[in-house]
């Protein structure tokens, strides 16, 4: 390389601003249409685990006790999800949304990348592996 090519480059940044980024130090808002975290409304939602269903990832477990009582735990595998937005879009209830404010979900171990909403006692049983018997199939004739 020519030493006058390479001082045509090195000059002129001697007198701009960086343009590195001071992150986390100085945040950006997301932008309004970013798929983050998954955020889901137990009120609305009835049980019937199409969002396991149809996640093309399988980040969802859909864990139910009583769907009458809204006994329901959901877990979300962070480190599998693609944030397609498929669980939300398969939602009939509109229960499940991508929020833009949670997209910072970098851990150090496996473990803390799933994550389970529901009431604290039907987590526990979840995640002590008390999961409800499946009901018998009725007998055939």
């Amino acid at each position: 390389m020519r030493l006058g090519a390479m001082l045509g480059d090195i000059l002129p940044s001697l007198f701009r601003a960086p343009v590195t980024e001071r992150y986390p130090f100085t945040r950006r808002e997301p932008p309004e249409r970013l798929r983050g975290l998954l955020h889901w409304d137990r009120e609305s939602c009835t049980g019937c685990g199409m969002c396991a269903t149809d996640c093309p990832s399988q980040a969802i477990d859909l864990t139910v006790f009583d769907k009458k009582a809204k006994r329901l735990v959901l877990a979300l595998h962070v480190d599998r999800c693609t944030f397609c937005g498929q669980c939300a879009v398969s939602c009939r209830q509109g229960s499940l949304a991508l929020t833009s404010e949670s997209w910072e979900l970098a851990g150090f171990n496996r473990s803390a990348m799933t994550l389970h909403f529901g009431e604290p006692e039907d987590v526990d049983r979840v995640l002590r592996g008390d999961l409800p018997q499946a009901a018998p199939a009725p007998a055939g004739g």
